[in-house]
């Protein structure tokens, strides 16, 4: 742990983050011309949609059979510009090859051959509404049956390349218990939010408080006395600005992953914020498809621990800012409130039964 440092500037400031021109998406890189589909004729790009430090764009083309044919572009800067365009085409990819139906297909990411500093991500376009919520009836369902479907081909949590949320990236160490694979996950957020807001004494105090009481209260719990977590492939950043409804099919779409093979019920931390319009509506419907983690009275902790997380990394993503910090601080002191005994007080409250009889 490196709370007790005040000094400590291991990670890079985000507010020096550099922008993507748009000039990149005016034209049609030599590289993305090659990853298209054999016999593709090009015809135009335009601007398309908006994404936070990257800029998008909508490929106009006709296929081998001559048919009008799209792509959606998404294009990136420097050494994480590559890192994040690298994991969201592996995290599409494990998506839609798990859920064709569900994910968007990916094509091909890289590098710009104009311009070795600019990187991209290719996948095919999909028409979509965007501005309302996917269905109630169905969105649940099918991210549950992703959940059910997509298990850790290794057994293992974490993911086999690193993936990034916003521009931050996550750790993606194969690990054996689901305790592991949430603690790395969620220790490398404090630390990009450490660089970005800064030292403080009591933030400090109550991170310590959190990463050695209540996360293991709160989650080593389903993985004792025989119980089990298995590892599922998530989206990992799942809230309604990386969901639409297609409007050819009306089926619910998801984009913009930030994968790993985790608790299932992480999936639902973006949906606890009050500022997120996907909300307890959505978190009681995927339940009644997919049962709750034992035990079940923890259930709630659990979400809004795993909602700290992502509420950690909106404080690292705009320095200066101090509302997300001061979310995460009442939050915190919340958690610790509740779950402070640790690991220790609740197997005194629930011995684990003897394997030696």
């Amino acid at each position: 742990m490196t709370t007790e440092n005040p000094k400590w500037d291991g990670l890079p400031h985000w507010e020096q983050e550099p922008e993507v021109a748009e000039d990149y998406i005016r034209y049609l890189d030599e590289s993305v011309e090659k990853a298209l589909p054999e016999g593709t004729v090009f015809q135009e790009i335009l601007p398309h949609g908006a994404s936070f430090w990257t800029r998008t764009a909508k490929i106009e083309a006709l296929d081998a059979d001559e048919e009008p044919v799209a792509y959606f572009l998404k294009v990136s800067i420097d050494d994480t510009g590559k890192g994040m365009m690298h994991g969201e085409f592996e995290s599409m990819t494990a998506l839609h090859g798990a859920m064709p139906e569900l994910a968007p297909k990916p094509l091909s990411w890289g590098t710009y051959e104009s311009d070795p500093n600019i990187h991209f991500f290719l996948c095919e376009f999909v028409d979509m509404d965007d501005g309302q919520l996917c269905s109630l009836d169905t969105f649940p369902k099918l991210m549950a049956k992703l959940h059910r479907k997509a298990v850790s081909p290794s057994g293992k949590f974490g993911f086999h390349v690193t993936t990034y949320q916003g521009r931050l990236p996550q750790d993606p160490t194969p690990c054996d218990t689901w305790e592991e694979c949430f603690r790395r996950n969620i220790h490398i957020m404090f630390e990009h939010e450490l660089a970005s807001q800064g030292y403080e004494e009591e933030f400090a105090q109550l991170r310590e408080a959190v990463m050695s009481k209540v996360l293991p209260r709160l989650l080593r719990p389903m993985e004792t006395g025989g119980r089990k977590v298995v590892p599922t492939l998530v989206h990992g950043d799942l809230w309604e600005g990386n969901t639409g409804t297609d409007l050819e099919t009306g089926i619910p779409k998801i984009f913009d992953a930030c994968s790993l093979y985790a608790h299932n019920e992480y999936e639902m931390a973006p949906w606890r914020p009050v500022r997120q319009k996907m909300g307890k509506p959505y978190v009681v419907a995927y339940n009644k498809c997919f049962p709750i983690s034992e035990p079940v009275e923890d259930f709630d902790g659990r979400n809004m621990l795993y909602a700290l997380r992502f509420n950690i990394c909106s404080s690292a993503l705009y320095p200066g800012n101090p509302n997300y910090r001061n979310l995460v601080r009442a939050e915190m002191r919340e958690l610790i409130e509740r779950y402070g005994e640790g690991f220790k007080g609740w197997l005194a409250r629930h011995p684990e039964p003897r394997t030696d009889l």
